[in-house]
């Protein structure tokens, strides 16, 4: 879980979150959503501690970040960035396995279980049979959930992405989406990604967290839809949402 008690964040004179005391449930896939330049790549850094918080404290699963090490982030936290990632000569294999830098010995030798572990993730994504492609051979779709397995790999509570459809078409952008949710469901994963998809977080994801400089409001998807938070945000339509088939339409007004 993640919890936010009276935080501020901004840079120079500018403000971009103040005040904001919530939380981000783990079990659930949340979607960060905000017009450009509001704040969301600066929330999810300071999440993972690569950003200054003006004030307030951050609480992962019930610990300051504050109070943490790199290495005890490093165990809490992953964050996969909105960088295209092109490694060439570097197995996916070997990519995953970096995400047990924090649990391997000093020279970085992965022991059985950890082997394991790689396995497991990659098959979590739907990428075993690519374990000994290079990614510089491979679409962005695949290159995104080869980083979604380092991710996973990392065995962490608290799993962070910066926009990670951005360089996906509609289909792959509902396929990882999807992969998140499930993810979030059966591993009991806190997940939270940025997007600019409106229509795909109110459709697949669990809860909605919405900057509107200077404030942030987490809700349930449904219960975000009827705040009136979205159309205040976007003024350019309606925004309606069907519960059972968690269908979502935007009308132009």
């Amino acid at each position: 879980m993640i919890r936010f008690d009276n935080i501020t964040l901004g840079y120079g004179k500018r403000t971009l979150i103040e005040g904001l005391s919530a939380e981000v449930r783990r079990g659930e896939l949340t979607a960060l959503v905000g017009r450009n330049g509001t704040g969301k790549s600066t929330l999810l850094r300071a999440i993972a501690q690569l950003g200054e918080v003006l004030s307030g404290d951050i609480v992962l699963d019930g610990k300051k970040i504050s109070s943490l090490s790199p290495a005890d982030m490093a165990s809490m936290v992953a964050f996969v960035t909105t960088d295209k990632v092109r490694i060439a000569n570097l197995r996916c294999r070997d990519v995953v396995a970096l995400g047990r830098a924090p649990y391997t010995n000093w020279i970085g030798r992965m022991q059985e279980q950890d082997v394991a572990i790689v396995d497991e993730a990659l098959a979590a994504v739907g990428m075993s049979d690519y374990a000994d492609k290079t990614m510089d051979r491979m679409s962005d779709g695949e290159c995104q959930r080869i980083m979604i397995a380092r991710a996973l790999a990392q065995q962490t509570p608290i799993i962070l992405l910066d926009e990670p459809t951005a360089f996906l078409d509609m289909p792959n952008r509902y396929e990882l989406c999807t992969l998140l949710r499930r993810l979030a469901h059966q591993e009991q994963k806190c997940i939270l990604f940025s997007t600019h998809e409106l229509d795909i977080a109110l459709s697949l994801c669990d809860a909605i967290a919405l900057i509107a400089p200077p404030e942030m409001h987490i809700l349930p998807t449904e219960e975000m839809v009827h705040s009136g938070h979205i159309e205040r945000l976007f003024t350019t339509g309606i925004v309606s949402f069907d519960p059972t088939t968690r269908s979502v339409e935007i009308k132009t007004k």
